[in-house]
């Protein structure tokens, strides 16, 4: 229990404290952007980790929470705090739709038809020119410090929503792994057919997991339409998003409770880097993802959890060896 304490201490101490750190607003921008990729993992781990359905379309449940709340804002003049749920709600419909005919297909098949889904949905934003703004995308419409409209000049305000949604994200995944339900999708990632065997309902609980996924992602996309106030098919549907958000949580470890958290870190922080280190030359941070990915999957294909997990236990046997020896040059 007094390590539990220690360690929920230090946590807070590290939130609390990183505004001040990184009082720059940029690079509390750097910090927030780190925290949302991270919430978008988490969200991804549900069906793509835990439940080992490779979806490369994420980017279709972002782009409805991005549009979705940013219409209603505009339009509407509904606030992005209840824009977000609605979002959620149309993303999660729409994933049970395509969720159940897909669920039909395994592995490759499944991740090409995820793409598809998410192309088809930039098309229809692409060409619909009057509410959704078309090619050029939406402006968010700018009110400065109005906190019950989801904006403020502060980036601390972001950075405190951040943190709040990455605890909401870690709280439902834990509980999804300590669950009967995280224990079905477990087994539908080891052994798709002996969990059919032993009576599983595979399509049941594949298509919560990928609903829950979605509108959690939806969600994500409302924070990144209010935090940037612009969105385009472009940014919000792009394949490229989708890849990024299941590599953070493959690096990381996918279906573990820190991987997420520990491949947003590595991946953000990285790509900041190689930006600053070449200049910015397109492509570099797509580069840099690629080469960590191939790293990771000839090493440690479990991720940088698993790697976390060596050197602890090598640290653990170094220490434990002397005193060891020690006990044995006194007998």
């Amino acid at each position: 229990m007094p390590s539990k304490l220690l360690i929920g201490g230090l946590v807070a101490v590290l939130v609390l404290g990183i505004p001040f750190v990184f009082s720059n607003p940029y690079s509390l921008s750097i910090v927030i952007l780190v925290l949302l990729y991270a919430y978008l993992a988490y969200a991804w781990n549900l069906i793509g980790g835990i439940g080992g359905q490779l979806s490369l379309g994420h980017a279709a449940w972002f782009g409805i929470g991005a549009y979705s709340s940013t219409v209603l804002f505009i339009d509407f003049g509904l606030t992005p705090w209840i824009g977000m749920l609605a979002g959620a709600v149309i993303a999660g419909a729409l994933a049970a739709l395509i969720g159940l005919p897909c669920f039909r297909l395994r592995g490759a098949y499944f991740a090409l038809a995820t793409i598809a889904a998410t192309m088809v949905l930039r098309i229809i934003v692409e060409n619909t020119h009057g509410l959704l703004g078309g090619p050029r995308g939406l402006e968010v419409t700018l009110l400065r410090d109005a906190p019950a409209m989801f904006q403020h000049t502060r980036k601390e305000f972001y950075y405190a929503v951040a943190v709040v949604m990455v605890a909401v994200a870690f709280l439902i995944n834990r509980a999804v792994l300590r669950s009967r339900f995280g224990a079905y999708l477990t087994a539908i990632r080891n052994d798709q057919e002996a969990a059919l065997a032993l009576g599983v309902n595979v399509r049941r609980y594949k298509l919560m997991a990928y609903v829950l996924s979605a509108a959690m992602t939806a969600i994500g996309g409302t924070f990144y339409a209010q935090f940037v106030l612009f969105i385009s098919p472009e940014k919000v549907f792009g394949v490229a998003l989708s890849v990024q958000i299941a590599v953070v949580c493959i690096i990381g470890g996918r279906g573990t409770l820190w991987g997420p958290m520990f491949g947003a870190v590595l991946l953000l922080l990285g790509e900041e880097a190689a930006r600053r280190f070449t200049g910015g030359i397109v492509g570099a941070d797509m580069l840099l993802y690629g080469l960590i990915l191939m790293l990771v999957i000839a090493f440690e294909p479990r991720g940088l959890v698993a790697i976390f997990g060596r050197i602890a236990a090598s640290l653990s046997r170094s220490k434990t060896r002397p005193s060891l020896e020690k006990n044995d040059g006194a007998a």
